[in-house]
């Protein structure tokens, strides 16, 4: 059964005031607001925070928001790549459609995020905490999880090929639906990971075996 994770609570995103920004601030606040349209360069700002915001159609390039909060919110069609949001909370929230390619999450905090029809190839979500994220439809090539913790984290029909997860306990964690020839694990954490008839080739070389 699959776990339930919350949506942003955000009552009709269409309703939302639109909101211009030029450049962020550290400790900056924005609430209840859309935020669309708009392309943010070179921003370096500390614990950003947004609750109930709609961002869509945005780019942010060549920026470090680390520490940045996100409740409640949701990204639509948004190009995130190489952006540092190290440190980052992130709470009831959705990245539809989105770019999120090297964008580095390291030491993050997720809780009730999904992830779904997003380009997330090399992103970094080392020595994070996630706990209810689901992951669909998206790539997530060469992606690094490395020493996460996982409770209750779901790749559904996810492009996984060469993700790190060394050091991560996999025990419950489903990867029957998805694509990889290879992975690195730790042979101890494989315990209890979920995956298909044809997918066990790819952990044979860890268990030592030989398939004839």
């Amino acid at each position: 059964m699959k776990d339930k994770i919350d949506l942003p609570k955000i009552a009709d995103p269409a309703l939302l005031p639109p909101q211009h920004i030029d450049a962020l601030q550290t400790k900056e606040e924005y609430s209840s607001c859309l935020i669309s349209d708009v392309q943010l360069e070179y921003q370096e700002a500390d614990k950003v925070s947004f609750d109930k915001v709609f961002f869509k159609n945005v780019i942010i390039s060549d920026s470090s928001l680390r520490g940045i909060e996100l409740t409640d919110v949701i990204f639509e069609n948004c190009d995130l790549s190489n952006v540092n949001f190290s440190e980052a909370f992130v709470h009831r929230t959705e990245f539809r459609q989105c770019k999120m390619i090297g964008t580095d999450f390291t030491r993050a905090r997720f809780q009730n995020v999904r992830v779904t029809g997003s380009i997330c190839d090399f992103a970094s979500f080392r020595f994070g905490n996630l706990k209810l994220i689901s992951f669909e439809q998206s790539s997530l090539v060469s992606s690094d999880y490395y020493q996460s913790i996982f409770q209750k984290v779901s790749f559904e029909e996810c492009k996984i090929d060469q993700a790190v997860m060394a050091g991560v306990r996999l025990k419950d964690t489903d990867l029957s639906s998805c694509e990889f020839t290879g992975l690195l694990v730790d042979i101890e954490d494989l315990p209890g990971c979920i995956i298909s008839p044809d997918q066990a080739a790819s952990f044979a070389g860890l268990l030592g075996l030989v398939i004839k």
